[in-house]
């Protein structure tokens, strides 16, 4: 499979990935799961390049959810060791290929360092014209809809807005993801078929693409599969496909 089985117009604008397998990829090969996160760090950098070749204009990785601070304290700690030298590595790369990096969630709980090099490079992308790229981190979709409705919920209560004009867009401007658009394409890796309280609202017409592929494994072959299989799949929201055709 090629870039070339791709139809360029039709690509989807925003891809979200559940990057699911680390530990399992390394426990298959009797390594620590260490291992197997260092290695997922490499495909992350092929999936963005291939994305950013391709022209797509957004990709949203689930890189640490909220659930993830009750993993054991070393492997969180090696983590965010591991968050901080990708940022510091990737930079360069991003510059070049004119992404723009983005940033999600509860960043405010990580630690100082990472939260520092987050926004050196956030700040040193900010003027960047192609592919964004954002990172959801310290990320939990019902704590993002859990905030959103308290902060609407003291606009209405203070008279800054109505509540009969709390609609769609009103939710979507207090959302994390406010400068982004709907995700068209979820894909999660490791065979797990769940969303695991990632963009649930964001992902209500998201085409869902499940592989048994591990994290690791995922490359730019993997990613044109998935955009391929996107491509054939008929997108009616809630039409029928006679009207679709019209």
């Amino acid at each position: 499979m090629t870039a070339i089985d791709i139809d360029i117009k039709r690509l989807p604008k925003h891809i979200a990935i559940i990057m699911d397998g680390n530990g399992r990829w390394a426990k298959l090969r009797k390594q620590p799961r260490i291992f197997g996160h260092r290695e997922g760090a490499k495909s992350v950098r092929k999936v963005v390049e291939a994305s950013a070749r391709l022209g797509i204009n957004n990709l949203t990785l689930y890189a640490f959810s909220t659930e993830n601070w009750n993993r054991p304290k070393h492997e969180v700690k090696t983590l965010m060791k591991l968050l901080v030298s990708a940022l510091k590595r990737e930079l360069p790369l991003m510059k070049k290929n004119n992404i723009r990096l983005n940033a999600i969630g509860h960043t405010d709980m990580m630690p100082e360092n990472v939260q520092h090099e987050l926004q050196e490079v956030l700040d040193e992308t900010k003027t960047n014209t192609g592919l964004i790229l954002t990172l959801a981190l310290s990320y939990g979709a019902r704590q993002e809809i859990q905030r959103a409705i308290q902060e609407i919920s003291y606009k209405v209560k203070n008279n800054i807005i109505s509540v009969e004009n709390v609609d769609e867009d009103i939710i979507n401007k207090h959302l994390y993801t406010q400068n982004l658009p709907d995700v068209d394409l979820l894909i999660r890796t490791s065979g797990e078929v769940r969303i695991s309280n990632f963009l649930l609202w964001q992902i209500a017409y998201a085409e869902l693409y499940f592989t048994k592929e591990l994290w690791p494994d995922f490359d730019e072959i993997s990613l044109h599969n998935a955009i391929t299989d996107y491509q054939l799949r008929e997108r009616r929201f809630g039409k029928t496909s006679e009207q679709i055709a019209e």
